[in-house]
């Protein structure tokens, strides 16, 4: 799963696992005993249908990434909607801001624990195409209206999000998780 993550967060960004590995590197700066990045991308998308009529369509997108460093009893955060190396080296700044004391520290190699899928390795909103969403809602309407004459007004809506989630940590943790 963590290959596709990586394509939808990192790759548009123009980033790649070494960036990941710089800014940690960059946000452990003198006396911040530990960092991580939490990168989350989400997606939403909907449908209404009004008496046989599409009203209403949408779709939204939020994407950032967080920083965190621990400096002690102290914790640094800084975050940017930006998934451009810049933006996230001044997160990294401004999150190790918290301490300029004690030693350097280094980031630990990746572990990619193996883990249990819970959800279907498929996206709600590309799993079925525009036209084939509005005719599952069309669909519902049919079947409604055909369950009895006195039906007269029927509104459907149809929804469907994904969240993507990844996390790389000074501690070697790297990983991925997409939830529909």
């Amino acid at each position: 799963m963590s290959g596709s993550v990586i394509q939808q967060l990192l790759v548009p960004a123009g980033l790649v696992e070494a960036d990941l590995e710089q800014t940690l590197a960059l946000t452990m700066g003198r006396g911040v005993d530990y960092a991580d990045l939490y990168f989350q991308q989400s997606r939403q998308e909907s449908w209404s249908l009004e008496d046989g009529i599409i009203k209403d369509g949408g779709y939204h997108l939020e994407q950032g990434v967080g920083v965190r460093a621990c400096s002690g009893e102290k914790t640094g955060f800084a975050y940017s909607d930006d998934l451009i190396l810049p933006a996230l080296q001044d997160a990294a700044k401004a999150a190790r801001a918290i301490s300029r004391q004690g030693a350097d520290a280094k980031v630990q190699a990746w572990k990619r624990p193996a883990v249990t899928n819970y959800y279907a390795d498929s996206n709600p909103i590309s799993s079925l195409s525009v036209e084939q969403k509005l005719a599952l809602l069309q669909q519902a309407d049919a079947t409604a209206r055909a369950e009895d004459p006195r039906v007269t007004q029927v509104n459907v809506s149809l929804a469907g999000g994904v969240d993507t989630v990844l996390v790389a940590a000074s501690d070697g943790t790297f990983a991925t998780d997409v939830r529909p």
